[in-house]
């Protein structure tokens, strides 16, 4: 597998998502000689190339001769983000005995595969963290603290990170007289 960087990834993603695959516009963050060398990397590792630009298409260069040139991911830019490229529907004419044109082939592009649901070990503290906030008093940070022997802001990043943002749980939040704050997975 291709290793690459944060920037890589975004400028491959991105262009990977466009139907017409092009590379341009960059982020707004990258200029000038970083621009370049980050499309020179991606270019020698075979995941962008230079193609003619069309009309209204951002230009990356330009050639001696004036015609412009831009940059559009290639199939392995797909496999090195580990998906399938769309496939456009595309029609090749051949030419039958008889000289009259025949269509010979027609694909269709495949519908994108579902990104796999996150699971949680059984027997992961992250699991045990959730069962304790699906009880129906809840949990306190002070109790989470005594189970797992974690700081109240490890508890309470995991609450907001793991559970709420990558798995998607719903945690609400309530104040109770004489304990405190306590979280629940409603």
């Amino acid at each position: 597998m291709t290793k690459l960087s944060d920037t890589q990834l975004v400028i491959l993603n991105a262009a990977c998502q466009r139907s017409d695959r092009l590379v341009l516009p960059l982020p707004s963050r990258l200029k000038g000689g970083a621009a370049e060398k980050v499309i020179a990397s991606l270019t020698a590792k075979g995941l962008v190339e230079e193609v003619d630009a069309k009309r209204g298409e951002p230009m990356w260069r330009e050639t001696g001769d004036g015609h412009g040139m831009t940059l559009v991911a290639t199939d392995a830019a797909f496999a090195a983000l580990g998906i399938e490229p769309e496939m456009e529907a595309t029609v090749s004419p051949t030419i039958a005995d008889d000289g009259a044109d025949v269509i010979a082939a027609c694909t269709v592009a495949e519908a994108p595969k579902p990104a796999p649901a996150r699971k949680t070990r059984a027997d992961s503290k992250q699991a045990q963290l959730i069962e304790m906030l699906k009880r129906p008093e809840g949990a306190s940070i002070e109790e989470l603290a005594a189970q797992f022997g974690w700081q109240p802001h490890t508890i309470r990043g995991a609450i907001a990170g793991a559970l709420k943002k990558k798995l998607g749980l719903t945690i609400v939040s309530e104040k109770i007289e004489g304990r405190g704050r306590i979280y629940r997975n409603s």
